[in-house]
């Protein structure tokens, strides 16, 4: 968590930035006189639209911003409408499960837009509102999304110096085998089980396990990439737990420790979320029992209740993805490491058609997205890395495929600095070198043995060009043992 790397600080700023959005929104919802009711709902809204909203640009992620009421207000009617109506309530939550994983198939803006209609589905039963409080909750959103967007949008436009990185397109299927079609099935069959065995454990408690179950679907391709997130969010819950237990119970609500501390968590959330799931769970748990406290109903057995919740949506996420239209972990790592290694080879020849003298060549795009797929990679390889894992072999072999395609992204990052100096001289060898890039690339996404690499002249006869592309060939080439050893169970098919 705390030695990953942060290229130009972007998650350092971005988790200040959001301790700053969602503490300005609850201070406009108190200062307009709303409940503590509808100021949590605000700063709930402020969370997830700035940790939400992941569109490509800044003008695409206004629209989405103001586009979340679109999907939050409807929900928010209909949940407190059906407090009092169990059964009917409890097939609308599923029926909002469903379209919420659903959406995500028309990108970031869908992801975003079911992430918010599902959350404000959830917080009405974590706060128990009811159609009375419906205006003051319409308030204290609409407020904390006008704060939250003059923050991110204005007051600190990190997104205008930096852009985010694009995120890789979703792997192609149709029908029932398109992804987002086949998790809106698991989600909501693991959501209703959730919700049966969550009633059944408590009537009032019940949404955690469902929460658990819709969170563990978000971000995952693949059986084992679903089981060992769920495996992470239980063990971020216990340990968050266990400091509930030393810091929320002893401070009884006291206002002022307990924004400070809910503060902390908020950074916390935010900085950890893309190194390591289950510290963010562990500050996702604390801030939850931080907020029972104001609510003054805290005390250790809800925090025990809390993890018996969690554990039960992490078992009916667990039964969904084995039972209901499963995908193996194989075929997930097969699609994502094909896609990286072709974005090798597209980035390889942009740099070296812009070193040739090309105008238009531009590796940059390439190598972000080169990026943004190696942490898909990691994610789909996570489940045969993961140290409970028994298959020893298989663990050898991802941890090789993951390091060697670590030099791959080195060495693109390299020759694309390279190729941006104007100053850098064309090589003749450079045309050899790349086709033989390209051929390492065409040998390993068919199966067939890479070529072996040229020696490497000395160092002052090589310029810095070749000298990554000779490391680039050198990767690729060894990339071929673990992807396709001729062992039992390769780590991907051939």
């Amino acid at each position: 968590m705390f030695v990953a790397p942060d290229p130009g600080r972007l998650r350092l700023r971005n988790s200040a930035r959001a301790v700053v959005g969602v503490g300005l929104a609850v201070a406009v919802s108190e200062l307009a006189g709303l409940s503590l009711t509808a100021s949590i709902t605000g700063g709930l809204a402020a969370l997830l639209a700035l940790f939400t909203v992941m569109d490509p640009t800044v003008r695409a992620q206004r629209v989405t911003t103001a586009l979340l009421p679109a999907a939050g207000f409807p929900v928010l009617a209909l949940a407190t409408t059906l407090h009092g109506m169990p059964p009917v309530r409890d097939a609308a939550f599923l029926a909002v499960v469903f379209a919420g994983v659903y959406a995500r198939r028309w990108g970031p803006r869908g992801h975003a837009l079911g992430i918010f209609g599902f959350m404000m589905f959830f917080v009405t039963q974590f706060l128990h509102a009811l159609p009375a409080q419906l205006p003051e909750l319409y308030a204290a959103v609409g407020l904390a999304l006008l704060a939250s967007g003059a923050v991110r949008f204005l007051l600190w436009p990190i997104e205008r110096r930096t852009p985010p990185a694009p995120a890789p397109p979703a792997l192609p299927g149709t029908g029932l085998g398109r992804p987002t079609t086949r998790q809106a099935f698991q989600a909501t069959a693991a959501c209703g089980f959730a919700l049966a065995i969550g009633q059944a454990l408590s009537e009032d408690r019940w949404y955690w396990a469902v929460g658990t179950a819709w969170w563990i679907f978000v971000n995952t391709a693949s059986r084992g990439e679903t089981l060992v997130r769920g495996f992470r969010r239980v063990l971020g819950t216990v340990i968050g737990i266990a400091a509930g237990l030393l810091i929320a119970v002893p401070l009884h609500g006291a206002p002022a420790p307990t924004a400070a501390l809910v503060a902390v968590c908020v950074f916390g959330i935010f900085y950890t979320a893309a190194p390591s799931y289950s510290w963010m769970m562990f500050f996702v748990t604390v801030m939850a029992g931080l907020l029972y406290g104001l609510l003054g109903v805290l005390h250790p057995g809800l925090l025990l209740l809390r993890f018996e919740e969690t554990a039960v949506g992490a078992l009916g996420a667990a039964l969904a993805v084995v039972l209901v239209l499963p995908v193996t972990t194989h075929a997930t790592n097969d699609a994502w490491i094909q896609r990286a290694l072709r974005r090798v080879h597209a980035a390889t020849a942009e740099a070296t058609a812009r070193l040739a003298g090309s105008p238009t060549a531009d590796p940059g795009p390439h190598a972000a997205e080169l990026e943004a797929l190696l942490a898909r990679v990691r994610m789909a390889l996570a489940p045969l890395v993961h140290p409970l894992s028994p298959f020893r072999a298989r663990k050898a072999r991802a941890r090789e495929v993951i390091a060697l395609l670590d030099d791959c992204s080195r060495e693109v990052r390299g020759l694309v600095a390279v190729a941006a100096d104007p100053d850098a001289s064309h090589d003749a060898r450079l045309a050899a070198a790349c086709w033989r890039v390209e051929a390492a690339v065409e040998a390993l996404t068919a199966g067939a043995p890479a070529p072996t690499p040229e020696p490497l002249p000395h160092a002052p006869e090589a310029g810095p060009a070749l000298a990554h592309l000779h490391g680039l060939e050198r990767a690729l080439t060894a990339l071929a043992h673990p992807l396709h050893s001729s062992r039992p169970s390769p780590l991907v098919d051939a």
